[in-house]
């Protein structure tokens, strides 16, 4: 049990730079769901390896032996080694089930925040009296778009229309459940926090296509993007941003303006066995940190009867 453990623990490492590689091989929305699935994957194996590498440790307990009518403690090596690690795992385990319950409540707070500023709006479009050019997706029960008049001024009618169209997608695609369910997949495993930044350049990509669709036109969306992204890069006189709100002028602007004028998506230019390759890796990794959890549960369920005296 001891070494197929270690496996869940250890892939997310090697699906860091698959997942850089997938966010512009794939077409955007194919990249989202695989990056989520494969952070939340990774993430919940990662947490089951450090809960079955307590339970040796554990047994040399009494009363944990007790409980789990045990003959023997279990042991893979020496009983010192043993608790060493099943403390170490105990402590990370107690570390980023902390981090996580800290990270649900904030998301929460903000959900509900984002849900009570956006029951004061009568309709989708919020329009800001503010000389700062600015303009967000806000979550809630219905989103809303907030647009700056700073914004508005800075943009000509078409932009505009493309713009809100990048925004209005954020909301119909429910962008903000994505990018918070890999935010809190780091927080259970350090080398996750690398795919936050792919999985935030495929939800912009997303919505810009979405945007190029709406308004028929990629040159316009792209000119539209570009130049909010400058005007937003103003100094702010300090209006902040509400928690999980989306913009079109987050992210790798120019290398999404650069995607909307080639002559298709990155993926579509991308060559077939790149992107196959980028995700096969991740869904490698997935399978593979699944299945290396459920033989180590299932090696420790085989050490458990054998303690207990039964036969294997």
């Amino acid at each position: 049990m001891i070494s197929t453990v270690w496996l869940p623990l250890l892939l997310p490492f090697l699906a860091a730079p698959a997942g850089r590689r997938l966010a512009s091989q794939l077409p955007p929305r194919q990249a989202i769901w695989l990056l989520t699935l494969t952070a939340t994957g990774l993430a919940a194996a990662s947490t089951c390896a450090l809960a079955l590498l307590i339970v040796p440790g554990a047994t040399h307990l009494h009363v944990v032996a007790a409980l789990g009518h045990l003959l023997t403690p279990l042991s893979n090596g020496s009983p010192d080694a043993v608790i060493a690690i099943a403390v170490t795992a105990g402590a990370l385990l107690a570390w980023s089930t902390a981090r996580l319950v800290r990270g649900v409540r904030r998301r929460w707070t903000q959900l509900h925040r984002a849900g009570r500023l956006a029951a004061e709006a009568d309709g989708e479009l919020v329009v800001l009296t503010d000389d700062h050019p600015d303009a967000y997706a806000l979550p809630g029960s219905p989103g809303r778009i907030i647009v700056t008049t700073g914004m508005l001024r800075a943009l000509s009618g078409p932009e505009r229309e493309a713009l809100l169209a990048h925004e209005r997608a954020h909301l119909t695609g429910h962008h903000h459940v994505f990018t918070a369910a890999v935010d809190l997949a780091a927080l259970c495993h350090p080398a996750l926090r690398t795919l936050r930044e792919p999985l935030g350049y495929a939800v912009e990509r997303s919505a810009d296509e979405s945007a190029a669709r709406a308004v028929g036109s990629r040159r316009l969306t792209a000119r539209a993007i570009g130049r909010a992204a400058l005007a937003a890069h103003a100094p702010s006189t300090g209006r902040t941003r509400p928690g999980l709100a989306l913009a079109a002028t987050a992210g790798p602007v120019p290398r999404r303006v650069a995607a909307l004028l080639g002559e298709g998506t990155e993926a579509r230019t991308a060559r077939p066995l790149a992107r196959r390759a980028a995700a096969v890796a991740l869904v490698a990794c997935l399978a593979l940190a699944a299945g290396a959890s459920l033989q180590a549960a299932d090696d420790l369920h085989d050490g458990i009867e054998v303690a207990q005296g039964e036969t294997p």
